[in-house]
């Protein structure tokens, strides 16, 4: 791993200029092969900023990528064997300012994005920057100003990151860095639920799959005024914590059919919105079926291949059906605003925290749900 390097700030507002020029990240070698290797600290440009990197959540989709490669795009390929850093749920504190930047300041706590959109596509320029079309289009002389960290560029298991100012949120006082670094899984959520219709006081909501995304919706929905919050998983536990977040009513599909049950308890007509957050072809189907007539379903999770879809009944009734990436339209910044205000506890879905060297232990947790992980926090500080 080479030696151990970065010398500690002991005040955030000496940042400015960096005491160390290298610093700790873990690189992608092989499928499922992860170092821990020294990096130049990169560098902020102009409309950047350079973050010291205090919190980053494990994501299911860094897994994907770890394992599989895709959807991270390195120089136009799989992001094996490029010296590729991913990690993509990150909070930290701005450590350095790009040319031109100010609209922060050294010191400010920040929760990111993920995406920075070009800015010059037809997607960008309608505010859908999560699908820029120049995704992954910035490398080598090719930069098309896109930024994905974590995906297209270089992310958060390391000790610092540079991110494009569109894509910070300042974080309140008192919340801790472990929240603040929920705030992509719940911006996600909230995402999904502005493409459904944003408003969602007094419509009925079913949430399926209670992992982190799953949960965090329950907690959005709620806050937003859903009413009833409906949760369909097949774990006892988790279904117990999105009661705590505040589902109204608790479905265990392995227990009974959850079609029937969710449209037993919406007097046989459905319900207004369905959030997929397991992407199986058995709960994109529930979905459709759980829908009421003109219902709209939000597909949260990447399903494994392909699959099979009763789109007739949908046409039929109505049903419009959504596909989110990330978590576009300010939607970090909506989460945490509601976090701020205590409208749902994201703490619950905070299970275990490890330090930077013990990330393989923490994918490992994330990975096979140890000791019931559900979100697992790296703190890069500890070593």
């Amino acid at each position: 791993m080479g030696d151990t390097l970065v010398e500690e700030l002991k005040n955030p507002l000496e940042v400015a200029a960096p005491l160390a020029k290298r610093m700790l990240a873990w690189t992608l070698g092989n499928p499922h092969e992860l170092r821990l290797d020294q990096k130049q600290i990169p560098v902020p440009d102009r409309s950047e900023v350079l973050i010291r990197i205090d919190a980053v959540a494990v994501c299911a989709t860094d897994l994907e990528v770890i394992a599989q490669g895709p959807p991270a795009l390195i120089n136009g390929t799989l992001p094996f064997n490029q010296g590729f850093t991913p990690g993509h749920e990150y909070m930290g504190t701005v450590a350095a300012l790009g040319p031109g930047v100010d609209e922060y300041k050294v010191g400010e706590r920040v929760a990111v994005e993920i995406h920075s959109g070009c800015g010059q596509c037809k997607r960008c320029r309608s505010g859908m920057y999560t699908s820029c079309t120049n995704y992954g289009q910035n490398y080598g002389e090719h930069d098309k100003r896109h930024r994905a960290n974590g995906f297209t560029t270089n992310g958060g298991f390391a000790q610092y990151a540079v991110n494009h100012v569109n894509t910070l949120v300042r974080v309140p006082d008192d919340m801790s860095d472990e929240v603040a670094a929920l705030a992509v899984t719940a911006g996600t959520s909230m995402y999904g639920f502005i493409e459904l219709g944003g408003l969602l006081a007094g419509e009925k909501v079913v949430v399926i799959g209670p992992g982190p995304i799953g949960l965090l919706a329950v907690g959005v929905a709620k806050a937003l005024g859903a009413a009833p919050v409906i949760l369909v998983g097949t774990r006892e536990n988790r279904l117990g914590l999105g009661k705590r977040l505040g589902a109204d009513h608790l479905v265990n599909a392995k227990l009974c059919d959850a079609v029937e049950a969710v449209r037993s308890l919406t007097d046989g007509k459905g319900v207004d919105y369905v959030m997929d957050c397991a992407g199986t072809e058995e709960t994109i189907n529930q979905a459709i079926l759980m829908c009421s007539r003109g219902g709209k379903i939000c597909l949260a999770a990447f399903p494994h291949g392909r699959v099979g879809i009763d789109l007739g009944h949908a046409v039929m009734n109505n049903i419009y059906l959504y596909g989110i990436r990330g978590e576009g339209k300010s939607a970090v910044a909506r989460a945490i605003a509601l976090m701020a205000a205590k409208r749902f506890d994201a703490t619950l879905i905070h299970t275990h925290t490890f330090g930077l060297a013990e990330l393989p232990k923490a994918i490992q947790y994330a990975r096979e749900r140890i000791d019931g992980a559900i979100k697992v926090v790296v703190k890069p500080h500890l070593l």
